[in-house]
């Protein structure tokens, strides 16, 4: 008896480290966006650093009849660089500078490089990009597969700054696409989610880096469309623009500030001037940290940042700098909350009217924004998936969280309000965050959904390149 029961305690003792042990040889991969919400078990996670590495994965995904999923930096929210069981394609390590013409204002660049790599290359030729995100943490691929557009108010979305690039399709082949080769894919790739191939390196405009002078003007809501209309796009030296409208308590959807950068004529060679790095970071994070808990803190907030922004005016400041916004005050963890983000575009001279409905829902509707900011972006006709069906406001929100299944279906309910209200504005949201929105919604918001899909089954019939944002808005 004795033995019997020896041997089943060995017995179970092989098992269990057995199992450990194959555990530990086949871990489990997850892949999940910045906002960690949707972690989703994946196949594999491969680190691309060459072109021909790229093309043999391709390959033998195709011929295992498997999915594959193009990721970078990965904070696009809605499901767009993972799918269940996918080959996840990192391409952060695929960052090489590949041409460089600083008298031509052009660069070539492997998609995963990040902006903040080219402003250092650049900076001291006194160049600049001409349109990016309001950070400079992202990958050149991914902000080419959402259209990003950034501050800068005469040029409109990141599209319109590309003069090629390269793509590896779903057939394993390289084309180069520009507005002149393969132009279908040149409208069909820049917002186009990943879903239609690799981007292997991107041709990218430059332009000047110029000296600007801050200026910062407090003003009701009511007044921002003409003000907008008379001293921002009616001023030829005002270059970049941004807004801000409150959510704190005291002055809910009614205070704004705007900042204008004009260009100014200054001696200080502008090559000279350092790319500069965040410091001031424990004050603003603080600020931020009290705002998400409680209306006075989202009071002190508003107060400290329209106070501080409108010291700067008179300020001299870079381009490049200008477009170095500060983003290490932003980072968050907490258990069981998250943050999102949320975008909204609106015709300019529906603001007034949209900013009263959107008050109106807030007031009944509990939702915690933290923060609101107002970018502009031109009409876009290029672009498959265009976001700007004509000249917009961009509303940017930051909105904080619990992680719970209640809790996000709350968001959810409310979020998919907001977008109601933006539709009735002739409006539509932007794609990549947290995929609230209905199928409805989606097919309101962006008309030629069902031609891009129609492309999306010519260029990739079996459906090589897939993720979570396709199935939940286009399968």
């Amino acid at each position: 008896m004795k033995r019997i029961a020896v041997g089943a305690v060995i017995a179970v003792y092989m098992t269990v480290f057995s199992f450990s042990l194959w555990t530990y040889q086949h871990p489990v991969l997850t892949s999940s966006d910045q906002s960690k919400l949707l972690p989703t078990r994946v196949k594999q996670i491969r680190s691309a650093t060459s072109t021909n590495d790229l093309k043999s994965w391709v390959a033998q995904a195709k011929q295992r009849q498997e999915t594959v999923s193009v990721a970078g930096m990965q904070h696009s929210q809605g499901g767009q660089t993972y799918l269940p069981d996918t080959t996840v394609l990192d391409m952060t390590d695929y960052d090489r500078i590949l041409a460089y013409t600083p008298d031509k204002h052009r660069i070539t660049v492997q998609s995963g490089i990040t902006w903040a790599e080219i402003q250092e290359r650049i900076q001291p030729d006194g160049l600049a990009v001409q349109v990016m995100q309001s950070q400079n943490i992202f990958t050149v691929g991914g902000a080419l597969s959402v259209n990003v557009h950034g501050r800068d108010i005469r040029y409109g979305s990141l599209l319109d700054t590309v003069d090629s690039f390269r793509l590896l399709k779903a057939d394993g082949t390289v084309v180069h696409v520009s507005r002149n080769e393969n132009a279908d894919l040149f409208r069909l790739v820049p917002g186009g989610y990943g879903l239609f191939g690799i981007i292997l390196d991107v041709t990218l405009k430059l332009t000047d880096d110029e000296w600007y002078t801050e200026q910062t003007v407090a003003l009701d809501y009511h007044d921002y469309p003409a003000y907008f209309r008379q001293h921002v796009l009616g001023d030829a030296d005002v270059r970049m623009h941004i807004g801000r409208i409150s959510v704190a308590p005291d002055g809910f959807f009614k205070e704004m500030y705007v900042t204008n950068y004009h260009k100014a004529e200054r001696t200080v060679p502008i090559e000279e001037e350092p790319l500069k790095q965040e410091t001031i970071i424990a004050l603003p994070k603080a600020l931020l940290g009290l705002s998400r808990y409680s209306d006075f803190g989202k009071n002190k907030l508003w107060s400290f940042q329209k106070s501080y922004f409108l010291k700067q005016s008179g300020t001299y400041e870079s381009r490049n700098n200008v477009m170095r916004s500060d983003s290490a005050f932003m980072e968050y963890t907490s258990p069981g909350r998250t943050e999102l983000l949320q975008e909204y575009f609106v015709p300019v001279d529906s603001f007034v009217s949209y900013i009263d409905q959107l008050r109106t829902i807030l007031t009944t509707d509990e939702l915690n924004v933290l923060n609101i900011t107002i970018r502009y972006v031109e009409q876009d006709r290029t672009a498959a998936l265009s976001y700007a069906k004509q000249d917009m406001f961009a509303l940017v929100w930051l909105i904080n969280t619990e992680t719970d299944p209640v809790s996000i279906n709350e968001t959810k309910r409310i979020v998919q309000k907001l977008i109601d209200a933006t539709l009735e504005h002739q409006g539509s949201y932007y794609l990549p965050y947290y995929p609230f929105a209905t199928r409805d919604q989606f097919t309101a918001a962006y008309p030629n959904a069902a031609a891009f899909k129609a492309a999306k089954q010519r260029q990739d019939p079996k459906g090589l390149f897939m993720n979570q944002f396709y199935l939940d808005y286009l399968k």
